[in-house]
């Protein structure tokens, strides 16, 4: 989330990104400073949002007009889909190459009306690389439209990954528990106890206790997991080994960390490890 020291980036001219019927895909690329955001705001069409490189932070409402919010923490072999009118603010965490791919609604299957984290895979990375090269023209000709359903089709067999951090609503949500949670956010490994965060923002232990079943539905250690998967996420994308990982997560041993890892995951670190540099390497 954006912090006092980050700096607004505009959202620029929309009108030559805006999907259509003709074209229901629109790729926009832009080059991104550290500790650059763009401010709340909402589209009436689909995004799909990741970096080449760098690393960004993206929180979105989980659907359009929901009070729910996600945060999540994307490397380069990882995307979120922002669902048709959700609000939602990127902020940039180290220099990115940011890719934007605009989404006509309709394009898509009717109940992909929530935000969630997709796996890029290499074919979807080469489409929207080739869409981005093709020359400006007043009408989409037979590649283009040939790349645009390859990439709704390569977007419909995505992995979904569950790696977003609730976040309690900004302005109906308990403004105690969305302290924490951002307190939480920015230091993830500065203390793992509830009763020290809760002290923090002038409440009981199970006064907080009670506000993350409520709001956020799981219970802290549940919550407190997801944001340290996506604290560990682009460290590992960074190539730092596990162990150090591991550490920089707060964890005592490294075999507890990928513990922790692989039943989230669905693999071990290494192997996650491994698939975002050959990722990366195709950039």
């Amino acid at each position: 989330m954006p912090t006092q020291h980050s700096r607004p980036a505009p959202l620029g001219d929309m009108a030559h990104f805006t999907p259509s019927p003709a074209r229901p895909v629109r790729v926009r690329a832009r080059s991104m400073a550290a500790d650059t955001h763009f401010e709340p705001h909402e589209h009436g069409w689909a995004q799909l949002a990741y970096c080449a490189s760098g690393l960004l932070q993206v929180t979105a409402a989980h659907r359009r007009g929901s009070a729910d919010e996600m945060t999540y923490i994307i490397p380069p072999s990882r995307a979120v889909w922002i669902a048709p009118g959700a609000r939602h603010h990127v902020s940039v965490i180290e220099a990115a190459e940011f890719r934007t791919l605009y989404i006509a609604a309709q394009a898509l299957p009717a109940d992909w009306q929530d935000c969630r984290m997709l796996r890029v895979t290499p074919l979807l990375r080469e489409l929207v690389g080739a869409l981005e090269a093709l020359p400006p023209q007043r009408s989409p000709d037979a590649r283009e439209q040939w790349l645009t359903q390859l990439v709704l089709d390569e977007l419909t067999r995505a992995d979904t990954q569950a790696l977003g951090v609730p976040l309690p609503h900004p302005e109906l949500g308990d403004k105690r528990l969305r302290a924490l949670c951002e307190a939480v956010l920015r230091g993830p490994t500065r203390q793992g106890m509830l009763s020290a965060w809760a002290a923090e923002v002038g409440a009981s232990e199970r006064t907080m206790a009670r506000l993350f079943r409520e709001e956020l539905g799981m219970n802290y250690q549940q919550w407190r997991q997801q944001v340290l998967l996506a604290h560990a996420l682009p460290l590992l994308a960074r190539g730092l080994p596990v162990g150090q990982v591991a550490a920089l997560s707060g964890y005592a041993s490294e075999s507890a960390f990928s513990a922790m890892f692989k039943a989230a995951m669905g693999q071990p670190p290494g192997r996650f490890q491994r698939h975002s540099h050959r990722q990366a390497g195709q950039a």
